[in-house]
């Protein structure tokens, strides 16, 4: 099939990638403008815009594609289907009913559920143990166009945002490649999503990764593994903003106030919380390098009855 593809970040690539492999033309990529980054601020290319120079395909950066000229363009290379995958721009009717089999739309989540920006995160930190991949033909709402195909994948006992982020990545450009097949054949099925089902997965800030300790354990833990690695779980150590990284729940209870370090030991730090303990086992201190919890603890001594946060 002639194919434009848009997208943005890494988890994009993987599809794009797939989609050339599988023998479609893919006739221009379009991804979000580069942008400043580092302490220099040169100019970086997005994850996609390097893959497409890789295969030598033409790159559009529109900084809004409802821009007439934009339109323009797009009307030009006359696609028979544009592929969006995490783009991160809302695309307007007149671009929507222009190709061929419409705009597919590759969703790191089981629609209807976790509609929104950060639906990887959001599925870790709300505790479910199955997520997945849905692909559908987009409509002018926000994830709510009929559903196409989908594909299930476990979420582990010790996912991070990072590990499923790769997973679904993967699981999703497989699946597009079938999905187009599957249109371009005839035999695609498409669903209507229940709308009453969805949860909206909201953007991401660092303020999200504040831990309270008031909290269950097993809610900060998997808070822990939600955010990692961005924008990260924190908390503040003697004044110094303590970052967490991995952790795992303890049953026991134990005297204190929620946030109080109530034993040390050779691999981690336990902590009281709402309920349960919670031991750190990887973390940063600021200014200082990740590393295992017990590493930290032979160079940097901590009182029992130190209250973090």
């Amino acid at each position: 099939m002639k194919i434009v593809f848009m997208g943005t970040p890494d988890f994009s690539v993987g599809t794009l990638e797939k989609l050339i492999e599988a023998g479609h033309e893919v006739l221009a990529v379009i991804t979000q403008p580069d942008k400043p980054k580092g302490r220099g601020k040169a100019m970086q290319h997005t994850p996609v815009k390097e893959a497409a120079l890789r295969h030598g395909i033409p790159v559009y950066q529109p900084v809004k594609v409802r821009e007439p000229e934009f339109i323009e363009i797009l009307k030009g290379l006359n696609p028979e289907v544009i592929v969006v995958v995490a783009f991160g721009q809302i695309l307007p009717k007149s671009i929507l009913e222009m190709p061929k089999y419409g705009c597919v739309n590759v969703h790191a989540s089981l629609l209807p559920k976790y509609r929104g920006a950060a639906p990887i995160n959001w599925s870790i930190i709300d505790g479910e143990e199955v997520t997945g991949v849905t692909t559908m033909k987009m409509d002018v709402g926000l994830d709510t166009g009929d559903m196409i195909m989908k594909t299930a994948v476990t979420i582990e006992k010790d996912e991070t945002a990072g590990s499923l982020h790769d997973k679904l990545s993967m699981a999703g450009a497989l699946l597009c490649v079938e999905t187009l097949r599957k249109l371009e054949d005839g035999t695609a099925v498409f669903e209507k999503q229940d709308d009453s089902l969805s949860n909206y997965a909201k953007m991401l800030d660092k303020n999200l990764g504040k831990i309270d300790w008031r909290n269950d354990a097993a809610y900060i833990e998997r808070l822990i593994r939600g955010l990692n690695p961005w924008p990260s779980a924190y908390s503040s150590f003697e004044g110094k903003t303590l970052k967490i990284w991995a952790a795992e729940v303890i049953e026991d209870e134990a005297d204190g106030k929620a946030g109080e370090i109530v034993a040390v030991t050779k691999n981690g730090i336990q902590v009281k919380t709402g309920k349960g303990i919670l031991e750190i086992r990887e973390l940063q201190l600021e200014g200082k390098k990740r590393m295992e919890a017990g590493a930290f603890l032979r160079g940097y001594p901590v009182a029992i009855g130190t209250i973090l946060g």
